[in-house]
């Protein structure tokens, strides 16, 4: 029997009154893949993944993770089951460390309850300690482990993405969704994102992301979906989309060699 797609969405629209930001998209995500969306600004391509990632609730459709409707789940109850997502524009503690930021990022620690503060200290303690282990780990896969103690805010644009992956990282999701990962960072670090999530997929990891750098998608997402005015207008191989008429015309231009 076939596994269950990582994340599939059955006839997703989204409606904001009379607008439809998304409507009737069906796809299926398999899992072990680098799935890239593309599409022009205002194609519905952030609002797909907000559906998808719970901050809203689809007008009509059904989302599955993993082959369970999580349709209207919330992102904590999400994070959860394995689906982590980055945004486009980082939204770190800036007062806070970056260890503390990556600390944080676990759902359900002890010390978050009531009881759990009172009764638990110890094992509060145990729980701190691991997640700190764990967290450095994860800094050092990131390159940010010399920059632990040191204010989020002032890290850079690009550092600032790496470290929004690291905190998707320590819910150990199957599934990570990246909102254009590569906006905004430089090449020396674009280069460290894209080894650490080539790496991460070799571990098995699913990858669906949204960007413009038509270069970065061409080269790295393996197939490659199109959203305009909403709807699916391709979904093919990255070679595909290069000779795909309407998407070198409308976003591709000449096709990256």
């Amino acid at each position: 029997m076939e596994h269950a797609a990582a994340l599939a969405t059955n006839g997703v629209s989204m409606d904001f009154g009379a607008f439809r930001a998304v409507d009737s998209v069906s796809l299926s995500i398999a899992r072990g893949s680098i799935t890239g969306l593309i599409g022009p600004n205002g194609a519905g391509k952030s609002t797909f993944f907000n559906l998808i990632a719970g901050d809203l609730r689809p007008s009509e459709g059904k989302v599955s993770l993993g082959g369970a409707d999580v349709t209207g789940l919330t992102p904590d109850a999400l994070f959860r089951k394995g689906l982590a997502r980055t945004f486009q524009i980082p939204r770190p503690f800036r007062r806070m460390s970056v260890l503390e930021n990556v600390m944080l990022a676990p759902q359900g620690q002890a010390g978050e309850t009531v009881l759990g503060a009172v009764f638990g200290r110890a094992r509060m303690r145990a729980e701190e300690e691991r997640l700190r282990v764990r967290a450095l780990d994860i800094l050092d896969f990131m390159t940010l482990a010399d920059l632990a103690d040191h204010p989020a805010g002032k890290l850079s644009g690009g550092q600032m993405k790496l470290l929004e992956l690291a905190r998707a990282l320590m819910g150990e999701p199957s599934i990570i969704l990246l909102d254009e990962p590569a906006a905004g960072v430089n090449p020396s670090l674009t280069r460290i994102l894209i080894d650490r999530i080539e790496e991460l997929n070799r571990q098995g990891k699913t990858f669906f992301i949204i960007e413009h750098d038509m270069d970065f998608v061409m080269r790295h997402c393996q197939p490659v979906i199109a959203l305009a005015e909403g709807r699916v207008v391709f979904e093919g191989t990255a070679e595909e989309a290069q000779s795909n008429a309407l998407l070198l015309e409308a976003y591709l231009g000449t096709p990256v060699h």
